[in-house]
């Protein structure tokens, strides 16, 4: 995965974090979770406001959608 998958990655957060509300964490602990993700294979100086943002809010839907 990188950076740009967002669906790929929210839906990967969401499974190893199914309890974390996805709007509760901060883009610096976010950047990190994403780079602990089983398959996430991307330069990390490529991260960004937006593509993280992006990831929050894919990761936002699956956690919304499971509620």
């Amino acid at each position: 995965m990188k950076w740009t998958n967002s669906e790929d990655i929210g839906i990967a957060l969401f499974e190893k974090f199914p309890s974390v509300d996805p709007l509760t964490v901060r883009f610096t602990d976010l950047r990190e979770k994403v780079m602990g993700l089983d398959g996430f294979d991307d330069d990390p100086k490529s991260s960004n406001e937006p593509k993280l943002e992006a990831i929050q809010m894919a990761w936002y839907e699956e956690w919304k959608e499971n509620q």
